[in-house]
């Protein structure tokens, strides 16, 4: 366990349990709607795509795609592996907050639908109705779910001199993220 040092990437791994990152950890997903998911192509493209998510106790991130989606098809392509970020976009420079994950996706189970339903309609706000149809063949649309391998949250930022700040990262521990929900 170390503080954030260049020699380790500006990376805390001594504070990834303390209940305070925690809760702040659990206000940005509350808090917050929408991720933005990375994959990558097989041919090495990067690729961006903003979601509209929910997550369950386990801290697993859900979404609705198409399958044809660039995003949906570089999981299909790349073993499922993601990042994704989240992050609130209404604060000044040098004040943002953002957790940082990386694991992998793949489409809900068609026996999984039914329960993952409840948790995107609690967080839409337009009182949208959704059934296991609207996931299932052979509409073109299903539900992913992503699980966390790793998950960082962004720390203190360092003063290096008076005009040299390093943005940290906080290098969270997921038995201690799942147990406080």
């Amino acid at each position: 366990m170390s503080i954030a040092t260049a020699e380790n990437g500006w990376v805390n791994t001594a504070d990834g349990q303390t209940p305070e990152v925690i809760a702040r950890a659990r206000q940005i997903l509350d808090g917050t709607i929408y991720a933005s998911l990375s994959t990558c192509s097989p041919e090495g493209l990067p690729w961006v795509s903003p979601l509209f998510f929910t997550y369950d106790s386990d801290w697993n991130l859900y979404w609705s795609s198409a399958m044809v989606a660039q995003h949906s098809q570089n999981l299909y392509a790349n073993q499922g592996r993601a990042a994704i970020a989240i992050y609130s976009t209404d604060r000044e420079e040098g004040k943002g907050q953002g957790l940082y994950f990386s694991g992998t996706a793949a489409e809900v189970a068609a026996e999984d639908v039914e329960r993952v339903i409840p948790l995107l309609l609690k967080r839409a706000t337009k009182g949208q109705q959704r059934a296991p149809a609207d996931y299932l063949a052979p509409s073109p649309r299903r539900l992913y779910r992503f699980q966390p391998q790793d998950v960082w949250i962004t720390g203190e930022r360092i003063a290096l001199s008076e005009t040299i700040l390093i943005d940290t990262k906080i290098k969270l521990d997921l038995i201690s993220l799942t147990q406080s929900a």
